[in-house]
């Protein structure tokens, strides 16, 4: 992973290197964990997915054309996994709120449970004496990657083997993964833990790890937990109800315009900004907000990178702005003399929740937020109310909305 730059240019390079794998070759040795540095079988372009440096439509196109949709099947699915979660996290924005006062509540217990502390210490430092669960701690924290397989396998060893509290196992990755977002960090570890498809918790079983990392590893009998169900006891309520797509503020043309560049869409020159009447264009850093714990440089230096590369596209002169208090967006757009600030949807998330508590400032100056959402996702989350299987028997559909069909 070392060779990697934050630049859309860079991922179009990378798309175009993954391309002939993406049929058969990767349908067949995708679940496949070869170790640090050889993930040749998966792409490896989530980095630049979760920022839209390269989107969705572009890698599916990519994919359809070289191969084409029967031959691809899998590839795509995987791809639309990410919008399902994300989709799914939208229509039930509840699971973010439960997640983020969990993780307040597990957070406080670790400062004040000193055996849960070494625990946690043992596990976030790959000194568990578990050679393939160290061994996937030292590959996230020294690359900022880790393959899907054995994310899952770790979840579920963080959870059922060792005992700790899945939250903080999510925090952890979401601290560290380059390609963390949200909705697949926390729904991937609710899924693990049985919460999301609930009573059906992933198990981690030794055969399998040994099978899937070509006899890399080989954990003892008895080394692995025996899970006979998952976490679902720790919320008897069940899944909250499904709410509707939340509605979105269009931006006005003629109205004076702050445009607003996140990591969250990072190709803002595919959105039509011409009838805008732009005052100002600034990036605003906020990985800093997936945590009340430290975020690793790795990803902050990527995001500076992403947003910088971003901004040299747009060909406008900007200002970077982060995250902080939460006036200071509005106190940036009051002093470029807009009304209304623009940025591409915001998915729910810790930057979502941020620019809550930034409207208000915005309100009182009389500047409205204004969003807008890509059509592949319109063609994805209506669908994103249950489980996946309602969302892949939707992707002829969906690829046909999102004008790749």
């Amino acid at each position: 992973m070392s060779n990697l730059f934050p630049t859309r240019a860079a991922g179009l390079l990378a798309l175009q290197e993954f391309i002939p794998n993406m049929g058969t070759h990767y349908e067949n040795k995708r679940n496949y964990d070869y170790g640090l540095n050889k993930h040749k079988a998966v792409s490896t372009l989530s980095f630049y997915i979760c920022r839209r440096l390269i989107t969705e439509k572009e890698v599916v196109c990519a994919s359809v054309t070289a191969h084409g949709p029967d031959v691809s099947k899998k590839f795509i699915e995987e791809v639309i996994w990410r919008g399902y979660f994300k989709g799914w996290l939208e229509r039930r924005p509840q699971v973010w709120d439960s997640y983020v006062s969990g993780l307040y509540n597990d957070c406080i217990l670790l400062e004040n449970n000193h055996l849960l502390r070494q625990k946690i210490e043992r596990a976030e430092s790959a000194q568990t004496g578990l050679d393939y669960f160290d061994e996937w701690a030292r590959e996230l924290l020294d690359t900022g990657y880790l393959h899907n397989h054995a994310r899952m396998w770790f979840a579920s060893i963080w959870i059922f083997t060792l005992g700790l509290p899945w939250r903080l196992g999510a925090d952890f990755f979401y601290r560290h993964l380059l390609d963390g977002d949200a909705a697949s960090n926390t729904l991937s570890w609710r899924w693990v833990a049985g919460l999301h498809t609930r009573g059906k918790p992933y198990i981690a079983r030794a055969e399998n790890i040994s099978m899937f990392t070509n006899g890399r590893f080989n954990p003892l009998d008895g080394e692995l937990a025996d899970v006979c169900h998952g976490l679902e006891e720790t919320e008897p309520e069940g899944l909250p109800t499904l709410l509707s797509l939340r509605d979105v503020q269009k931006p006005k043309s003629g109205v004076p315009t702050a445009v607003l560049v996140t990591d969250e869409d990072c190709q803002i020159e595919d959105f039509d900004l011409s009838g805008f009447n732009i005052k100002g264009t600034a990036t605003l850093s906020c990985s800093h907000l997936r945590s009340s714990r430290p975020v690793s440089n790795t990803i902050l230096s990527f995001e500076n990178g992403a947003l910088f590369d971003a901004a040299m596209r747009l060909n406008k002169s900007s200002i970077h702005l982060k995250a902080n208090h939460p006036k200071t967006l509005a106190n940036w757009a009051q002093e470029v003399g807009a009304k209304q600030v623009f940025t591409p949807f915001i998915t729910c998330g810790p930057l979502w929740d941020w620019l809550k508590q930034a409207e208000p400032f915005l309100n009182d100056l009389n500047i409205k937020l204004c969003e807008q959402r890509r059509e592949w996702d319109n063609a994805i989350w209506p669908y994103a109310t249950a489980g996946f299987f309602k969302v892949k028997k939707q992707i002829p559909i969906i690829l046909e909305k999102a004008l790749i069909l």
